[in-house]
């Protein structure tokens, strides 16, 4: 038997390549090296190629960076040893990351021909005062071409949006809701700016430069975004995420469930037979090592019963079902309610929490609350 929680169906490329380094990003990029992209290629097929035979996946998510930034002819490469090594199974979902400026009509054919399914694509605002403010380059008139371009192909949309940037205000915020809406999205994703310990954003903050917006403010913003969406039919199953009835992020599902998934490319994350690796997010690194023959792993950790149990605990305590008793005592060999039932009983009680019986799920409150609320169940 195939336990999915052990043995991967999904996989994850990493692409670190970028025009620019947005100030707010702390993900493994590379900007200003073009002139590497064609040996990282390279080194990408040698460490697929190192699985020593083809895989088929259900799921595969090209991430970055920005994986549209390549030349035609490079992404034509890279979507080739993809197939070669992990061949996408029927019904499969294969999606993959853009910016709104880095998405032309020939790179969305090229996309469709190969099989993907999905573009996601990173607006974060539609306001021109703000995207300078979170180091954007593009401008809110480029999403719309880069939306009809990838739906003439018969790609499905997501867009990425922003709330909490210094400076915006609950208007603001709604009618970056409303002009998204407009583009009739399968898929949209909202995320509260953090202030990455080290980014240049968090540099401007602590130089009195910018200021975080206030709790309340960002609370308010949150709450809009789920009431307008779930307004327009869109469902809430994750704590960010919301997406047309069929039309989730399959693959990120599988994260939240804390099911495994192969990772590839420099800063790249696997979830393998219970270990957790990382690959360096040095590209320099990650060349030489993979090049040579060696592993880029420089990171790995392996979880024994219970710890890898409150780990899926607060994994899946993300998604809009919750945690499933059965499902994860079949998956981890523990009970939830051995694990936090008298915090559960707590939470519940003051509202954050909701238990069905068979599933324990964040209450409205709660997903304002959510990562306090994951860190002291567990």
């Amino acid at each position: 038997m195939t336990f999915p929680w052990l043995q991967p169906t999904a996989a994850y490329i990493h692409v670190p390549f970028c025009a620019h380094h947005c100030g707010y990003c702390d993900f493994a990029v590379a900007s200003g090296q073009d002139h590497q992209i064609d040996l990282y290629l390279e080194a990408l097929g040698m460490e697929l190629a190192a699985l020593g035979a083809p895989e088929p996946m259900t799921t595969i998510f090209i991430g970055g960076g920005t994986p549209t930034y390549l030349s035609v002819d490079q992404l034509d490469r890279l979507l080739g040893e993809i197939v070669r090594w992990l061949p996408l199974q029927s019904g499969g979902e294969w999606s993959i990351e853009s910016t709104p400026e880095s998405i032309t009509p020939e790179k969305a054919g090229l996309l469709a021909r190969y099989g993907v399914s999905r573009i996601s694509v990173g607006v974060q605002s539609f306001h021109s005062h703000l995207l300078p403010v979170l180091d954007r380059i593009h401008g809110p008139d480029h999403v719309a071409p880069a939306v009809a371009a990838a739906k003439g192909y018969g790609l499905q949309v997501s867009l990425d949006l922003i709330f909490g940037v210094p400076g915006q205000t609950l208007t603001e915020w709604q009618r970056d809701l409303e002009r998204a809406m407009s583009l009739e999205p399968d898929h949209l994703s909202t995320y509260g700016l953090t202030f990455e310990k080290g980014t240049p954003l968090w540099k401007q903050r602590e130089r009195k430069q910018v200021r975080s917006l206030d709790e309340e403010s960002e609370r308010e913003m949150y709450l809009g975004a789920i009431d307008m969406l779930t307004e327009h039919g869109f469902e809430h199953y994750e704590i960010s995420n919301f997406a047309k009835p069929g039309l989730r992020c399959r693959h990120n599902e599988i994260y939240w469930a804390n099911h495994a998934y192969h990772g590839f490319g420099m800063g790249a994350a696997r979830y393998v037979q219970g270990r957790r690796e990382l690959n360096t997010r040095n590209l320099g690194d990650y060349l030489r090592k993979v090049l040579a023959g060696e592993s880029p792993t420089f990171q790995s950790e392996y979880l024994e019963g219970e710890d890898r149990a409150r780990e899926t605990a607060i994994i899946q305590l993300r998604r809009g079902e919750g945690i499933g008793r059965s499902e994860f005592a079949k998956q981890t060999g523990f009970s939830i309610d051995a694990l936090a039932g008298e915090r559960i009983g707590q939470f519940v009680g003051q509202g954050v929490l909701a238990d069905t019986g068979e599933r324990i799920l964040l209450t409205r409150e709660g997903k304002c609350l959510a990562d306090e609320v994951m860190a002291r169940l567990l």
